[in-house]
């Protein structure tokens, strides 16, 4: 074991023993190495081509929701994270934490900070101290910044059955600063409340009085779930899931606002073929989403995934429809439907590959997506994910 030459120095004075430096030494390295050896360090890294057909436009002036103008026609980086994490383990006081962080464009949709600081291309995704109290079988708690409980999909487009986002994903929340307990009273009941600073994203953000701008310390968001599990017993359908939640709060100095989700995935007779519903509903959704009125927004959605039997493919359908006032990344007086179809196959190890074909389809007197000149938008689209 090497010293530095100050220990050296004291131990030829006798004031300190080399042996009981090197116990002490030895006792930290090893307290470190235990403490680092339940983390677990993941990750991803996520690429696209994307191109859009407009017979009526070279070009296209419709954004898909989440991609952007930006990510059009050409190669993208999308977002690369960054997962470092020691998870709970079976004892009745566990404990551990969880930190994702993003690099890359799609890390913007994570990045407004207390200040007003924005960084296009870094944000903390997660970043929570999670506990566990012996309280019936566990109550685990999360402490400090971690996803919404609502939705179908997520942030990460690997986890999802398609590659573009759902309108849905649009109006729900995706990020908390606040607290959540979660409970599993049974294999077939779960639930989960919090509270948290505000309704969207931003760490350490607060939410204002609407009549004079000061901080309010009383405007909280409230987080509220329930998932339910149908017993294996129940023929095909066991194992299938409903879940119902909430999220109920403020923004900024928007209105308070309701954020409703219900969704399930359900199991069929047929060998690798499920299928999942998804609705979201905000109330004052143009408070919420950058809009100057009173109105809200619903979205429905049908999903069908098949794995064929003995193969590396899948394929994924969505149909979804989206009714209501504003979405920022769309436009004003939305009503509209879309139809993706997503091919999957895994040929490289922990790769995922897919090509995917989706169609937007406006509906009404008024144009609801930015004003573009056709009513239909095609939209081709290739991923590859790579996980680590």
């Amino acid at each position: 074991m090497k010293f530095n030459k100050w220990t050296l120095g004291l131990a030829a004075l006798g004031v300190v023993s080399i042996g009981s430096v090197a116990r002490a030494e030895e006792a930290q390295m090893n307290a470190v190495q235990t403490a680092l050896a339940s983390t677990v360090i993941s990750g991803y890294v996520d690429t696209s081509w994307e191109h859009q057909f407009d017979p009526d436009k070279e070009t296209p002036d419709f954004s898909i929701p989440f991609r952007g103008e930006d990510k059009l026609n050409g190669f993208n980086l999308n977002v690369v994270k960054l997962s470092l994490e020691k998870a709970l383990d079976e004892s009745e006081w566990a404990s551990g934490y969880k930190v994702d962080l993003l690099f890359g464009p799609d890390a913007v949709s994570y990045n407004p900070s207390a200040n007003g600081d924005t960084d296009e291309s870094f944000a903390i995704k997660q970043a929570y101290v999670a506990m566990r109290t012996p309280v019936g079988n566990g109550i685990d708690w999360k402490m400090g910044v971690f996803d919404t409980i609502i939705g179908y999909e997520v942030f990460e487009s690997g986890s999802n059955p398609n590659f573009t986002r759902s309108y849905g994903y649009t109006i729900e929340p995706t990020q908390h600063t606040g607290i959540l307990a979660s409970h599993k009273f049974n294999d077939y009941i779960s639930s989960s409340i919090g509270v948290a600073n505000t309704l969207t994203a931003g760490i350490n953000t607060r939410s204002f009085n609407a009549s004079n701008g000061d901080p309010d310390p009383w405007n909280k968001t409230l987080l509220h779930s329930i998932a339910l599990t149908a017993p294996d017993d129940w023929g095909f359908i066991g194992g299938s899931t409903l879940y119902v939640g909430s999220v109920h709060g403020f923004e900024g100095r928007a209105a308070n606002t309701p954020n409703c989700y219900a969704g399930a995935v359900l199991k069929t007779p047929v060998a690798g073929l499920t299928v999942g519903l998804a609705f979201d509903h905000v109330n004052n959704g143009q408070a919420l989403l950058g809009g100057p009125g009173n109105e809200s927004v619903s979205t429905y959605g049908l999903y069908a995934s098949y794995r064929l039997p003995d193969s590396k493919m899948s394929l994924h359908s969505r149909l979804e429809y989206v009714d209501g006032g504003h979405i920022a990344a769309i436009g004003d007086n939305v009503e509209g439907m879309a139809l993706t179809g997503t091919l999957q196959y895994d040929l490289w190890a922990n790769v995922i590959s897919r090509l995917e074909i989706r169609w937007d389809h406006s509906m009404g007197d008024l144009d609801p997506f930015q004003g573009g000149d056709s009513p239909d938008y095609i939209t081709l689209l290739a991923n590859f994910v790579y996980k680590f």
